[in-house]
C-alpha cells in the first residue's frame, strides 16, 4: 500500500477546547444524573456555541457517561398503564426519603413532584413526619397553587392515616395507592428521589434541622430552574403558560 508523505506526517490541529472541557466536568460533577444532551442545553444557556455531537465526543473522551444498571429481563404479566398527566397541577407524586445528620441521627424528607412539569413544589424535612404534618404541608402548597386531581403515593402508614383521608376528602383530592412492592408504579417520584439523593443528600453534610431546610430549599429552587424535559422544554415556560391560562386566585 502506497501512502502520500503528507498523510504519514499529518498531525491533528484540532482545538483541544480545554476551557469547554473544564466547564463540562464542572457541570457533570454538579448534575450527576444529567446526560450529555441535558449538559448541552445547560452549556448553551451559558452562551457556549456547541452542539450535541461535540459535547458527546468530549463527554465520552473524559469518561463522564452516567452509569446505568443493566436490568434483568423477566416475564411479566401485561398490566394497564396509568393515564399520564395532560396539564400542570393535575397529578402529583409523593414519597419519603431518609438521610442522616453528621452525628448519625436520622431525618426524613417529604418529597412532592408534579407529574406533568416535573416541578418540585415541596421538600419538607423533619425528624418525624406523621400524617397530620403531611396534611398540613399539603394544605399550604394548595393554598399557593391550587389542588391537584390526584396524588400517587405508596402504602405507607402516613399516607393511609385518618388525617390524610380527612384532608383528601376536604380538598377533593384522590389518593392513588400503588400496589405493595411496586415502586415502579410511582416512577416519577422514584426518579426524583434518586436525583435528590445523588445531587444533595449524598453530597452535603447536615448539622441541624435548620441547616437541612436551608440546603434543601436552595437545591429545590436550583432544580426547578435547571430541570428540563427530555424534549428540551423548560419548566419555567410551562409554569408561565399554566399561570397565564389559570383564572385569578388559583
Amino acid at each position: 500500500m502506497v501512502l502520500d508523505r503528507s498523510t504519514l506526517s499529518y498531525k491533528c490541529r484540532r482545538d483541544p477546547q480545554d476551557a469547554l472541557r473544564v466547564r463540562l466536568r464542572e457541570l457533570a460533577a454538579r448534575r450527576v444524573r444529567f446526560g450529555y444532551r441535558r449538559l448541552t442545553v445547560m452549556l448553551r444557556r451559558e452562551g457556549w456555541g456547541v452542539n450535541a455531537k461535540r459535547i458527546y465526543r468530549l463527554y465520552t473522551e473524559d469518561g463522564l457517561a452516567v452509569r446505568t444498571k443493566v436490568r434483568k429481563k423477566i416475564a411479566r404479566r401485561a398490566r394497564v398503564p396509568a393515564l399520564a398527566a395532560t396539564r400542570p397541577n393535575e397529578k402529583w407524586s409523593m414519597d419519603f426519603v431518609a438521610a442522616r445528620f453528621h452525628d448519625g441521627r436520622w431525618f426524613r424528607v417529604l418529597t412532592l413532584v408534579d407529574q406533568f412539569t416535573r416541578e418540585c413544589p415541596l421538600l419538607l424535612p423533619d425528624r418525624s413526619l406523621s400524617g397530620a404534618k403531611v396534611a398540613l404541608a399539603l394544605a399550604q402548597v394548595i393554598a399557593e397553587r391550587g389542588a391537584p386531581v390526584s396524588i400517587t403515593v405508596d402504602n405507607g402508614t402516613e399516607f393511609g392515616s385518618r388525617a390524610m383521608e380527612a384532608w383528601a376528602y376536604q380538598y377533593g383530592v384522590q389518593l392513588d395507592f400503588i400496589r405493595p412492592g411496586r415502586p415502579v408504579e410511582n416512577s416519577y417520584i422514584e426518579s426524583f428521589n434518586g436525583r435528590l439523593r445523588d445531587e444533595c443528600l449524598n453530597v452535603e453534610v447536615f448539622f441541624a434541622l435548620a441547616d437541612v431546610r436551608d440546603k434543601l430549599e436552595h437545591w429545590r429552587q436550583d432544580y426547578n430552574r435547571a430541570s428540563y424535559y427530555p424534549s428540551g422544554y423548560v419548566i419555567e415556560k410551562l409554569r408561565f403558560c399554566w399561570r397565564e391560562s389559570c383564572p385569578a386566585g388559583v
